[in-house]
């Protein structure tokens, strides 16, 4: 068997997933019994080990009558723990940083998303919902160091990774790239919302965390730019038009209808027009949550009335500007639609 690094096989488990289902019948008479390799690093190595998470493995395997299959989701269910999770303490309360593959920096996006498959299990695995816990702390305290920046370094003295050095933009130590994009203070709510229901827990959800899920809100706010442009620009010396935003770092004009202008895509990608609605459609999922957290955890009314109240409202620009009969993707103005692309 070849060895590969994390990298190229989920480069080749990408590619072999979008194969057609006729090419399978022709495919050659070697992939058939494929036989993959165990490529989970052995227990010594493992940065964090969850007996809940190692338990439901081999009963998941037994319901899977592919062996390939079954490797899979050996190697891939548990790769976050295995080796992206440093848990340890700050300030005497959990702190858990998560790196994104192969780059050392915690994207809140990718942080919570890694995170996501394992909340099931976190309440039947103490140290499993003390590492998330870990992980929604950490979230609160990079959202409050800034909440326009989408990728966080391990220390908050750290220097930008070395692509965003030279960004024009506010800079903040222990922030690794500075792309506002709406879909990043949603995924911390998201996996909040998940852990609480899933646990029942309510200890991260302090008084540092409220101030971060504040934060979030007057962010949201900020950038409907009903008030002129707010405080984000961000410009970058690149060949690719997509690594940097137009018209002195604001991006292309659009109105403000009350959708949340997003800078970058998920993908970290610029926007062409700033009104992204896949991100504003998850904003009113998250605020919606945060609205019910306020309510039900944090006891704070007004934060629920002004998490919900903003839901509302962009979700009524959604209804007037983001719709047509196939799908808007991204917006500019006012109009029932003049975007590109659809969904």
């Amino acid at each position: 068997m070849v060895e590969m690094n994390r990298r190229t096989w989920l480069q080749g488990a990408a590619a072999t997933l979008t194969l057609a289902p006729q090419a399978w019948a022709k495919a050659p008479t070697g992939w058939v019994g494929l036989q993959l390799s165990q490529g989970r690093p052995a227990p010594g190595g493992r940065r964090f080990t969850s007996a809940a998470v190692d338990a439901l493995i081999p009963r998941i395997q037994r319901r899977i009558a592919d062996p390939a299959l079954a490797a899979i989701f050996e190697n891939c269910f548990p790769n976050t723990l295995d080796t992206t999770v440093w848990p340890g303490r700050y300030e005497g309360k959990p702190d858990t940083y998560v790196v994104t593959g192969d780059i050392d920096a915690m994207w809140l996006r990718d942080s919570s998303a890694q995170l996501w498959p394992h909340l099931r299990l976190a309440r039947e695995d103490e140290t499993l919902r003390e590492l998330v816990e870990g992980a929604i702390r950490r979230q609160a305290r990079m959202i409050l160091l800034d909440p326009y920046a989408n990728a966080f370094l391990r220390h908050e003295s750290d220097p930008p990774l070395s692509w965003a050095t030279n960004d024009k933009t506010e800079h903040h130590a222990g922030v690794g790239e500075r792309k506002w994009e709406v879909d990043s203070l949603c995924y911390p709510i998201r996996l909040a919302h998940g852990y609480w229901q899933q646990t029942g827990d309510s200890k991260p959800f302090d008084a540092q965390w409220k101030e971060a899920a504040w934060s979030i809100v007057r962010t949201f706010r900020a950038q409907q730019r009903k008030q002129g442009l707010g405080p984000y620009s961000f410009e970058r010396t690149s060949a690719a038009p997509t690594d940097t935003c137009a018209l002195d770092g604001f991006g292309n004009p659009a109105r403000p209808v009350g959708m949340i202008f997003s800078m970058f895509r998920p993908s970290d990608d610029a926007c062409i027009y700033p009104l992204f609605v896949p991100a504003n459609l998850f904003a009113v999922v998250s605020l919606r949550q945060l609205a019910r957290m306020a309510v039900e955890v944090l006891h704070d009314a007004k934060l629920a009335t002004e998490a919900e109240a903003l839901a509302a409202e962009v979700e009524r620009a959604l209804e007037q500007y983001g719709k047509t009969h196939h799908g808007a993707w991204e917006l500019s103005g006012p109009t029932r639609w003049t975007g590109t692309g659809t969904f």
